[in-house]
């Protein structure tokens, strides 16, 4: 078990020592929006056949399959979050790092100092270490983001499961009005049926 836990230590530096040198070694948080802004310009040059599943209240779904052109309006939920390894967002969130000997991953959290204040709730990414000594593998991406404003609250959870599919939950509750979800779930490299 030490030996996994000072692997997985070991992997979450050699990420972590990716980015620039010049910033505070405290606050290096690693770049989920990059990421994902990778994984869509890999999309957009695949061959994958793209799926889009909508599920509304858990009662209806509608499959149809998606133009490659669409596919970046479709992660659009992603790629409009502010990026919080920014500088001037690293200051607003803590990072928090844990190895899951179950599920064998390191897992690395970013959450709000004050979440009054924040629309990203929890940014979290999990990691595969590769026990061989080659780079470490991202698994999947979640984050949770929250709007509140005066006549609405939208709440979104947001899973990305890297080179397969992501999944955006939208909880909208309106003044008076049961609350609505809604699910949205884009396929390019699994199953449909998972």
């Amino acid at each position: 078990m030490k030996k996994k836990i000072l692997i997985a230590g070991l992997t979450l530096l050699l990420i972590a020592g990716c980015k620039d040198e010049k910033e505070d070694a405290a606050k290096k948080f690693i770049s989920i929006h990059s990421y994902i802004n990778s994984q869509v310009a890999g999309v957009d040059t695949s061959l994958y056949p793209i799926i889009k599943l909508d599920i509304i209240d858990s009662t209806h779904t509608d499959t149809t399959y998606v133009k490659r052109e669409e596919f970046r309006t479709l992660a659009k939920d992603f790629l409009d979050l502010p990026d919080i390894a920014e500088k001037k967002y690293r200051k607003k969130y803590r990072e928090e790092s844990r190895y899951d000997e179950e599920m064998d991953r390191a897992i690395i959290t970013y959450l709000p100092s004050d979440p009054s204040k924040a629309v990203i709730q929890r940014q979290e990414m999990h990691v595969k270490p590769n026990l061989g000594g080659g780079d470490a593998i991202v698994k999947t991406l979640y984050i949770d983001y929250l709007l509140n404003s005066k006549d609405s609250i939208v709440q979104k959870r947001m899973l990305w499961q890297v080179d397969r599919s992501f999944q955006v939950t939208t909880i909208r509750q309106l003044p008076g009005q049961e609350e609505r979800i809604s699910t949205v779930k884009v396929i390019w490299n699994e199953p449909a049926n998972q």
